[in-house]
């Protein structure tokens, strides 16, 4: 939002919401109805049935862009402006497509108002010159005086402030702004259709050729990330003036009393607001190396519908726990699309990077399910990808490699203490975080609690906790469906539960009112009561010196992170030089402790 919102500020179908798409479908509706009861192939209005493919298109062509953008920034190499991105600037710049909408809205008020518009050829070699020579000429001229204009303060302040509140820029940022402002854009990027239209030199090719042109550049000019080669300019000089560079606007975005100008520098140099420091931003971007984190998060991919939530694909989505809902259910074939191809061509990718201080973490995705871990004709190959990361990890200078996730199964590797044994010699050290779950498992309880429910499955982690509980002189209850040799309660009056995986729906409705479940799992219980208290699976809030965290970690709420994350962090910080995996557990309350000193802090109770 603008410092000072302006008239016209928010978009007309602000309040409909996810439905805002509703309000193509009567053009939409008119376009299948002309083509029902067109009868001859001369007769089809090929710009009113293209409206709509093209703007579907348009959403791809920039999802592309956000999701190789978000990829290249987190590697580091050719990096830009190296500040961080929260999840502030992620909400501001959810609503990119409704640029898209309102260009679909005009298109078919075009195509419905100007007659010439409905009998447009495939191609014409002149309207696309003229259009050319227009965008070139007057358009890019007046774009640079309406961009000065919006840097006065009265308009600044009201409208173009909205969208320079994003310092780093990430291609959909191109296209934040306020209605008013947008409406500004289109009339004047509609001279050159306009024009061509009227003078009957427009073509289908020019028309949404020149909409696609001004998506690349708009999208390269806010990526980021420098991949404009030296040479290209030292070959043919003139080129200087004629095309911008991502560096050279996000000098503006860093600046914002130079390079004013929309793709071609020429009016900046001919008006003296050309930033002296352009030409060693741009060099010193593309000399700049990918980065060699200190901790690397390993974790997997849960559901096919998880793929969307990374922060490498939907921003939007990515920026919110994740749940079953019907935007992602709808995307069904997309999702098993991506899985199969996972399975086939998939490889261990880099979705995330955060900085804590001088500690640099990344998130590493392994490219499979959840369901897949728990076939055993898939544990060598997942174990290889597994290993593969690790190794690289150590390539690279990694401190400590946390398996998150990974670690659920620990028939698969022994919580991977099989990874330790066939490389002796690594340097890195494999945490699996279990003396922080045990902390924050104990830490939930609270005080004053005499007597525990325990139920799940007797894993290390729970042998860990059982152990904890007895030298707090807090009496264990195991339920009938934990697995050990020791009585059994047979009742369930218990207000507090310590639960494990697959915490039933029928178990749940046993435990009497205001019962607090303490979920040890990796995988949250479906609550399936409104009179019982939840906490979170093993998880802690992050500091705020722990920046560029604006994507949830799988269900978890914003800027917490699992057990295993923050466990891999407080390793590295503090230096710990031993593993934590295999049979080994780490000093709990000393783990607990460190937490807390960097500023960690217990969640709250989720109910």
């Amino acid at each position: 939002m603008a410092t000072k919102p302006g008239l016209l500020t928010n978009w007309p179908w602000q309040p409909l919401g996810c439905f805002k798409y509703i309000i193509l479908a009567p053009w939409a509706m008119h376009s299948l109805y002309s083509l029902a009861i067109t009868r001859g192939k001369n007769e089809l209005d090929y710009l009113n049935l293209l409206i709509l493919p093209f703007l579907l298109s348009r959403a791809l062509h920039n999802q592309i862009w956000i999701s190789f953008s978000r990829h290249r920034t987190a590697k580091g190499n050719n990096k830009i402006v190296d500040r961080a991105i929260e999840f502030e600037q992620v909400d501001r710049e959810s609503n990119w497509d409704d640029q898209i909408l309102l260009s679909g809205l005009t298109s078919y008020i075009i195509n419905h108002t100007v007659s010439m518009a409905s009998s447009l050829p495939a191609w014409r070699i002149d309207g696309v010159i003229i259009m050319a020579l227009l965008h070139a000429g007057p358009v890019e001229y007046l774009y640079y005086w309406l961009h000065r204009a919006l840097h006065n303060h009265y308009l600044y302040s009201r409208y173009h402030s909205h969208h320079h509140s994003s310092i780093v820029t990430e291609p959909i940022t191109s296209v934040i702004h306020p209605f008013a402002e947008h409406i500004a854009y289109h009339v004047l990027f509609g001279l050159t259709i306009m024009v061509t239209l009227f003078s009957g030199t427009a073509s289908l090719t020019s028309m949404f050729g020149y909409v696609t042109f001004l998506d690349v550049m708009n999208n390269m000019g806010h990526c980021n990330f420098e991949f404009m080669p030296t040479w290209l300019f030292s070959t043919f000089p003139p080129l200087k003036y004629l095309i911008y560079t991502p560096s050279f606007h996000s000098l503006h975005h860093t600046q914002f009393r130079t390079n004013y100008s929309l793709f071609m520098p020429f009016y900046d140099y001919i008006h003296g607001t050309m930033d002296e420091s352009t030409d060693a931003l741009h060099e010193s971007s593309l000399e700049r190396r990918q980065e060699s984190p200190d901790v690397v998060h390993l974790t997997h991919l849960t559901t096919p519908e998880s793929i969307f939530h990374l922060r490498v694909a939907f921003a939007s989505l990515a920026s919110r726990p994740q749940e079953s809902k019907q935007s992602t259910a709808l995307m069904w074939p997309l999702s098993w699309l991506s899985a199969i191809l996972n399975f086939i061509y998939g490889r261990t990718f880099l979705v995330e990077t955060n900085r804590f201080g001088k500690l640099k973490m990344q998130t590493w995705t392994i490219p499979r399910y959840t369901m897949q871990y728990g076939l055993k004709w898939r544990t060598q190959a997942i174990n290889t990808l597994i290993e593969e990361a690790i190794l690289e990890a150590d390539v690279r200078g990694c401190k400590v490699v946390t398996l998150g996730l990974l670690n659920q199964s620990e028939e698969l590797n022994r919580s991977g203490q099989l990874f330790i044994e066939r490389h002796p010699k690594l340097k890195t050290k494999i945490v699996d975080g279990s003396s922080l779950a045990v902390a924050i498992v104990l830490n939930n309880i609270p005080k004053g609690t005499t007597q525990v429910l325990f139920r799940g499955a007797l894993s290390k982690l729970a042998f860990a906790i059982v152990s904890a509980l007895s030298h707090r002189a807090i009496q264990l209850k195991l339920s009938s469906t934990t697995e050990a040799e020791v009585e059994i309660s047979k009742s369930y009056t218990q207000k507090v539960w310590i639960v494990g995986d697959g915490l039933s729906k029928h178990e749940q409705l046993k435990a009497s009112k205001g019962t607090l479940f303490i979920p040890f799992s990796h995988f949250p219980p479906q609550k399936a009561r409104d009179d019982a208290f939840y906490c979170h699976t093993p998880s802690m809030i992050a500091p705020p010196s722990l920046q560029n965290l604006h994507s949830c970690e799988n269900w978890l709420p914003r800027r917490v992170m699992s057990a295993a994350r923050v466990a891999g962090i407080l390793h590295a910080v503090e230096g710990w030089d031993v593993h934590e995996c295999g049979e080994s557990i780490f000093d709990v309350d000393k783990i607990w402790e460190a937490a807390i000193k960097h500023g960690f802090r217990p969640t709250t109770i989720s109910i």
